[in-house]
């Protein structure tokens, strides 16, 4: 039986697994479990269904290599994908490969990852010196819980490491930023846009203090964390951001608006502590209500921390960086993500946990025209057959 990463490929694209609408979850998961049987690997799938709110299947298929080895690492990917937007000058969800390159929605992100650890795991067959499962769950853009957090809360998987699939090929990345996001409601008072007098319009109280609270970006950004930043970044190590993403106000033209909604996203670096970043944030936000002395609330997120790392002298993050730098054939950096991962769930489980993967910059990740390197594909899979091959 042969297997073809081209062929494979194509029938994950082709299936619309976009997290918004969820529609081809179940059959994307059969189709991996398919694959992969076909191969003649063992398969578990277990579905989070029962424990979400819009009981919508949530199927994450294992595929294992046992060899019968002391450790066993845990290959993690994912398969569903953003939406696929507008300007693609191809179906998202029909595979084109031009000139070395494979367009499609989720081409790169992240199921050209899927195609290469199966291809990995056929190439090994047993010589492998480590057990090796391949793990592919959905909900990953939205935040893992009922995916790769399911599986680990319910004790499905577990490991001596982790290596999320999920990263480029451009270094070992040993963290991730997590993130904070936020809710800011200004208060005004609603009116007819005719009698301007008898109104207070809560665009024109928000801009000011929106302006003033833009600089904490530069606040952020000259916070440092003590792990490299990716390569290409404009600094040398990881950095604090925070972007104001969404603005809503407004109704009808001539309505004068009584609310103003600001929404944004603040990145905690790797080795951040998470309460203290909430807390110094919240501080500088009550000191700038003060002193433009308006109505405004502040609502944070409450989701899980999802910053993490992992020492970098540890075995896996050696053996992984060696196995890596052979397949790419230059010695690859160890850094850190400047997004976030379904990494943080392992941490939290005390498994040491690495990223890699086919997701360069150029290949539109979340844009139109997404595209993986069928190059990459074949890198990473010579790099799980070189760590499977030399564990240490």
């Amino acid at each position: 039986m042969k297997f073809s990463e081209v062929e494979f490929l194509s029938k994950l694209v082709g299936i619309d697994t976009n997290a918004q609408t969820k529609v081809g979850y179940t059959s994307c998961a059969k189709s991996i479990e398919k694959e992969a049987k076909k191969l003649g690997f063992k398969t578990r799938v277990y579905d989070a269904v029962k424990e979400t709110p819009d009981k919508k299947p949530r199927p994450s298929v294992v595929v294992d290599l046992d060899v019968g080895a002391e450790d066993t690492v845990l290959l993690v990917t994912h398969y569903d994908v953003v939406p696929p937007g507008v300007g693609w000058k191809h179906d998202p969800f029909k595979l084109v490969v031009e000139g070395g390159k494979a367009f499609g929605r989720g081409a790169t992100d992240d199921k050209g990852s899927i195609v290469a650890a199966l291809g990995a795991l056929y190439q090994l067959g047993t010589r492998s010196r480590i057990n090796l499962a391949l793990v592919a769950s959905p909900d990953e853009e939205v935040g893992g819980e009922f995916g790769i957090g399911y599986l680990l809360d319910h004790k499905y998987i577990d490991g001596d490491g982790a290596v999320i699939l999920d990263a480029s090929p451009e270094m070992v990345s040993i963290g991730a930023s997590g993130v904070i996001w936020g809710r800011i409601v200004v208060k005004g008072k609603q009116g007819h846009a005719g009698y301007p007098h008898k109104a207070r319009n809560a665009i024109e109280v928000a801009l000011p203090f929106l302006n003033d609270l833009r600089e904490y970006s530069k606040i952020r950004e000259r916070v440092r964390s003590r792990i490299l930043a990716p390569p290409g970044s404009p600094h040398k190590y990881i950095w604090g951001r925070f972007s104001l993403t969404v603005l809503k106000a407004g109704e009808k033209e001539n309505i004068i608006p009584g609310l103003c909604e600001a929404r944004f996203d603040l990145r905690v670096c790797p080795d951040e502590d998470y309460r203290t970043v909430r807390k110094d944030f919240k501080e500088y936000f009550d000191d700038l209500l003060a002193r433009h002395n308006i109505d405004a609330t502040l609502e944070l997120s409450k989701q899980r921390f999802s910053n993490y790392y992992t020492d970098p002298k540890h075995p896996l993050v050696r053996d992984f960086q060696k196995a890596a730098s052979i397949a790419t054939k230059k010695r690859l950096k160890i850094c850190g993500e400047l997004g976030g991962n379904d990494g943080h769930f392992f941490a939290r489980k005390g498994i040491p946990v690495i990223s890699f993967g086919t997701n360069r910059i150029e290949c539109n990740v979340h844009g139109a025209d997404e595209f993986v390197y069928l190059n990459d594909i074949k890198l990473v899979e010579k790099t799980l057959i070189n760590l499977a091959r030399n564990w240490t």
